[in-house]
């Protein structure tokens, strides 16, 4: 299982094993029937023009032609896939910072991703598929001879979120994203008695390393929906005896919002995941309180071809609060000098390995500051416990100065959600004419609950020191979010906070 070099490696052993269900549709696709289908729209592909490194911009809904479209496109070019719900203005950015050679869309819709792909004069093909669990290039003939990867080839390319200013391109090796998944299915003791429930989206790392590619890795089945359905779940658990689950904190969320006791469809669970923005503690003690299964939660960034830590299974403690120890890849924690820190000493977030990507592509300034002495530097804020847990405290460029005084905005976050009214919270600085930054908070509160501002604060005063503690917060409906549920902490104070006159 771990000597897998290209994701065409990753698809061993085609027989007649089932790889991926359609749930609520009946349609069962073996190992082998997967594999057919790979080739044959990478040959596809390769017919259209697509020759190794050219990029194939995919936009396709979860389901089964988003995965047998990535594959096809990793082993025949590089593949880019794209969030299908991006406005014109986006896929007009992306298409084009992505220099994407042809762009994959449903049969019908998509009408944002084809006016821009015409307005950059992008050809764009069909993906179809059957009732039956067959997909196909529309227009495309076979007798493509495409190249099988090797190893160092780009087989796929994403964006940063670009939540601090514009996306970079961060290109992905096939070796890379091959370790990366046996980093995962290690972690997990992923195998073919596993079957994973894919909630989160396709276009992202997480939802394609993890809950997909490490689960066919392993031989295992992958239950993929459409999308994330709150009310449906626990049935499609049952009725597909899901092992186990990945999601962000915004899905657990919503699954436990009327979760009193634990779903007899939950019978079949080995260990729940979370991952992508950091989980609450009250979450995480609600959770395994109730479901009775261990919350792993784990650390990751597309530029390491996702996973870098996660709590490990039982026997072996997890612990809230804790993304775990380091998956196959070495940790430290730095400081602003590049000197590498001792255990419980805070610093910057440093990582080194074999899944680590080698630098943003055409972005020459923004790799001279990633990396420090042969490290790739993360951005986050952290330390290291006594058995080598990474207790992660924030975005350092999310961190708030007040006065000279240091606040994590997530300290802050921790405190106002062990309140019983507060769903939600979001901490952020604001500019202040004497003090440089000052506190600020958004929250949502529960349904049915109740609470103001003034009760929020004296909460605060409990639990924190003058300093860190809000001096404002705003009560509200929503909050902006990424599209995998990452709340963007910066938009909110930006939309909230009157700039100063």
């Amino acid at each position: 299982m771990n000597n897998s070099r290209t994701l065409l490696d990753v698809l061993h052993s085609p027989d007649q094993r089932t790889a991926i269900v359609l749930p609520g549709s009946g349609v069962r696709i073996t190992r082998e029937l997967l594999l057919q289908q790979v080739l044959a729209m990478a040959d596809a592909l390769a017919s259209a023009g697509v020759r190794r490194g050219d990029r194939v911009a995919i936009a396709l809904p979860n389901g089964l032609p988003a995965i047998i479209t990535f594959l096809a496109a990793s082993i025949a070019g590089t593949a880019a896939p794209l969030n299908p719900a991006y406005a014109y203005e986006e896929f007009l950015f992306f298409l084009g910072d992505t220099n994407a050679r042809i762009l994959l869309c449903p049969p019908s819709g998509a009408e944002s991703a084809r006016r821009a792909a015409a307005e950059r004069k992008i050809p764009v093909f069909s993906v179809e598929a059957t009732g039956t669990g067959s997909v196909s290039l529309a227009g495309a003939s076979g007798g493509g001879d495409f190249t099988e990867p090797g190893p160092d080839d780009i087989a796929l390319i994403l964006h940063t979120s670009g939540s601090t200013g514009r996306p970079k391109r961060v290109p992905l090796r096939h070796e890379q994203l091959a370790i990366s998944c046996a980093n995962i299915a290690s972690s997990y003791a992923l195998s073919e008695d596993d079957i994973s429930l894919c909630i989160m989206p396709l276009f992202h790392v997480h939802g394609l390393m993890a809950s997909t590619m490490a689960t066919l890795l392993s031989g295992g089945t992958v239950v993929v929906p459409d999308k994330f359905n709150a009310l449906s779940f626990w049935r499609t658990v049952k009725e597909n005896r899901v092992t186990w689950y990945s999601g962000v904190p915004t899905m657990h969320q919503l699954l436990m919002a009327r979760t009193r006791e634990k779903p007899p469809e939950a019978a079949t669970l080995r260990f729940i995941r979370s991952c992508s923005a950091a989980m609450p503690e009250q979450l995480f003690q609600r959770i395994e309180g109730i479901l009775d299964v261990p919350l792993l939660e784990a650390y990751g960034m597309t530029e390491a071809a996702h996973q870098m830590s996660t709590n490990p299974l039982p026997p072996k403690p997890h612990k809230a609060g804790s993304v775990g120890l380091a998956s196959g890849i070495r940790i430290s924690i730095m400081d602003k000098e590049g000197n590498h820190l001792k255990e419980k000493q805070r610093g910057e977030v440093v990582i080194q390995g074999d899944s680590v990507f080698r630098g943003y592509e055409g972005n020459p300034e923004a790799n001279a500051s990633a990396f420090s002495h042969g490290w790739f530097r993360t951005g986050d804020e952290g330390e290291l416990d006594a058995e080598g847990y990474l207790h992660l405290k924030g975005r350092i460029k999310d961190i708030i100065i007040r006065g000279g005084e240091n606040i994590s905005p997530q300290e802050v976050d921790d405190v106002l959600l062990r309140h019983a009214a507060v769903a939600t919270a979001v901490t952020f600085g604001y500019a202040h004419p004497t003090l440089g930054e000052e506190v600020a908070a958004a929250v949502i509160l529960r349904e049915a609950q109740e609470s103001s501002e003034q009760a929020l604060l004296k909460h605060c005063r409990e639990y924190l020191v003058e300093y860190k503690c809000p001096k404002k917060i705003y009560l509200v409906k929503s909050l902006p979010t990424t599209a995998t549920g990452k709340v963007r902490r910066r938009e909110v104070g930006a939309a909230l906070v009157e700039p100063p006159r």
